[in-house]
């Protein structure tokens, strides 16, 4: 692959993009067939038969409802060493706006987050590793449903993924449109935050609009209460600490009904944190304001505090070894090892909560358009001139970390 005059080295890459056209092909048809998560049977069925043309050793599935893993042994196995490779499958409930020959043929689902490439990257992966098998020990390939909201890392760690594939690490990757093709991004902590959802429901007495007087008005207390919330991260919160308190949807009355007061209104937000003491105490304030703004008014708060995914923290030494792995690839200067933790959240989380791993961002915007859209556009793909990077990222991770060593 060139970027400019960004060249990647090594000879998984190079054993890679002779293929990448195959590639390429495969991502395009997970893009056109796009399915939510738990859902991926089309999906599902198009790994396993990949994987079967790949030839790898052993292809597990049920795992996490549609998950599916591959097992590809190496050489020797006098190391006894495992790691684990994870690539999300699903797409998102979007209507996509692209015009290509590849949309989305399922109208309301896109694959608007690049999960499809990711898949492809380590379906290329087991390509190359099932050919050449340079590594000692054994490499375990996930591919996991239901990223998007549905929790599908858990499911499938559930399900007994680690205690049947007792890897000793395990590492994933996500596309990156702000990140230039040819760049790769890590650091040795937070790469994403937790990610929770809150629900306010507030409770009043409604009426007539032109008499107020006889109500307690639950849109008023939403008002401060949406206002109040703000002040809980300045106030509450260090400064050195990150956190995000959004209220992004409020449901009371009837449109249709400019008179009437109702008796409830809705707050739904999401809260974002890298700290679990900072976690706790966001959660505490929450419910501590509401309920003390609405007591105020002479109406009650109801706080439902959900903790979805926890933040994705990178464990230090296995970022250390992503990164000079990276290096490897593209070169010092094309990684950022102290890459911005993003606001973002990922279920990777839950893998690394209980392994030590890394999870990486491959760049893949360009100055030409292909690519930049950010995650979650209407207008995004997929930048296929990636594809053989992702897939020897993965490789590589393999080979260096189970390194086949000569007698």
């Amino acid at each position: 692959m060139q970027s400019k005059q960004l060249k990647v080295h090594g000879r998984a890459f190079a054993h890679i993009a002779a293929f990448h056209p195959e590639i390429t092909a495969f991502r395009r048809d997970l893009h056109a067939h796009p399915e939510l998560g738990f859902e991926e049977r089309y999906t599902s069925g198009r790994v396993q038969e990949a994987l079967k043309l790949c030839g790898v050793d052993e292809i597990h599935t049920g795992l996490g409802k549609t998950g599916v893993v591959a097992v590809i042994r190496g050489k020797r196995n006098s190391s006894g060493h495992m790691l684990g490779l994870r690539a999300d499958m699903d797409a998102l409930p979007m209507t996509e706006k692209n015009d290509f020959v590849w949309k989305s043929a399922t109208p309301g689902l896109m694959h608007g987050c690049g999960h499809d490439g990711h898949t492809a990257m380590l379906v290329g992966a087991a390509r190359y590793l099932a050919e050449t098998r340079n590594f000692d020990g054994t490499a375990v390939l996930i591919f996991q449903p239901g990223e998007e909201g549905y929790a599908g890392a858990r499911a499938m760690i559930e399900d007994g993924l680690f205690e049947r594939f007792p890897v000793q690490s395990v590492y994933g990757m996500h596309n990156w449109p702000a990140m230039r093709p040819g760049t790769i991004g890590i650091n040795p902590g937070p790469m994403m935050a937790a990610a929770d959802r809150i629900t306010v429901e507030i409770t009043g007495k409604g009426g007539h609009g032109a008499h107020p007087y006889q109500t307690v008005d639950p849109v008023l207390v939403a008002a401060h209460i949406i206002t109040a919330v703000q002040s809980i991260v300045s106030r509450n919160v260090k400064p050195v600490d990150s956190a995000v308190i959004s209220l992004c949807a409020m449901q009371a009355g009837d449109l249709g009904a400019m008179s009437v007061i109702p008796d409830k209104a809705t707050l739904v937000g999401t809260v974002r944190s890298f700290n679990p003491v900072v976690q706790a105490l966001l959660e505490r304030r929450l419910s501590e304001l509401c309920q003390a703004i609405a007591l105020g008014f002479g109406a009650t708060a109801t706080v439902n505090y959900h903790r979805m995914y926890p933040a994705t923290i990178n464990s230090p030494a296995e970022a250390q070894f992503a990164g000079d792995v990276a290096q490897s690839l593209v070169g010092r200067e094309h990684v950022v090892r102290d890459l911005e933790p993003s606001m973002g959240a990922e279920d990777f989380s839950f893998m690394l909560q209980v392994k030590p791993g890394a999870y990486l961002r491959l760049g893949q915007g360009a100055e030409n358009g292909v690519g930049s859209c950010l995650l979650h556009n209407t207008r995004y793909d997929f930048n296929d001139e990636v594809l053989p990077l992702g897939s020897a990222l993965h490789a590589s991770l393999v080979e260096q970390g189970m390194p086949l060593l000569e007698d």
